[in-house]
């Protein structure tokens, strides 16, 4: 439900050959459905829901072309938390949501500085009947030691958690690996995605995180992935 492989929209898959070799590498870890998930932030990724329509579009073909038709390939956003979000959210922009009429909402923010508006645009999205979803909470350094701020997010906010699974392993850091961790303990977590923009992460999913206690503890959970 987290991922970037449609091709040529943002610091993801750049063309529909990677897109193809991104696909490929999850489908050999078990994957048979993707609910890909580009940025749109600002001035930098302006994308849209025509373009990334358009982009799925182009990929499903690929992939029939290919013989990966065995694997449903859907879209939403990942939406960066700035001024422009606010404003797409007040003047009745469309957004891409995922998971039917449960209208989740993927976003995230600055990895180092916290938004003065969070809680405001988390209450926009809630007074339109959007489910807001945190994109890997555990990368945020601004919320290190501030634990009892994530479960108030999630506990009086409604916020829904979503870890990347290669903050398992380590990958981004130590301290997001420890945060992941102590989320799944928690029982904190609602839903995993692999954040997928290359073939590194798939590799990593492989190699180095499936051996990880957490991966078998989290697959435990409720998780809502179930439900897409």
């Amino acid at each position: 439900m987290h991922s970037h492989l449609l091709p040529g929209l943002d610091d993801g898959a750049e063309t529909v050959e990677h897109s193809l070799d991104l696909l490929r590498a999850l489908r050999a870890l078990g994957y048979r459905k993707l609910i890909m998930t580009p940025h749109i932030m600002g001035d930098f990724y302006k994308n849209t829901p025509e373009g990334i329509r358009a982009a799925l579009q182009l990929l499903r073909e690929a992939a029939s072309s290919a013989g990966l038709d065995d694997v449903v390939l859907e879209c939403a956003a990942e939406y960066y938390l700035d001024e422009f979000l606010g404003r797409k959210l007040t003047d009745g922009t469309e957004m891409l949501t995922f998971g039917g009429d449960k209208r989740y909402l993927l976003f995230e923010t600055s990895y180092m500085n916290e938004p003065l508006n969070l809680f405001e645009i988390i209450f926009e999205m809630k007074s339109q009947g959007y489910r807001p979803v945190l994109a890997h909470p555990e990368r945020y350094t601004y919320l290190y030691g501030r634990f009892s701020d994530i479960e108030k997010m999630r506990r009086d906010y409604g916020v829904l958690l979503q870890v990347n699974l290669n903050s398992l392993a380590g990958y981004y850091s130590p301290a997001a690996k420890k945060v992941a961790e102590q989320l799944i303990d928690a029982g904190m977590v609602d839903f995993v995605g692999t954040d997928a923009h290359h073939l590194r992460h798939a590799d990593t999913l492989l190699k180095r995180t499936i051996p990880q206690p957490h991966l078998e503890k989290v697959l435990n959970l409720p998780l809502l992935n179930n439900t897409l």
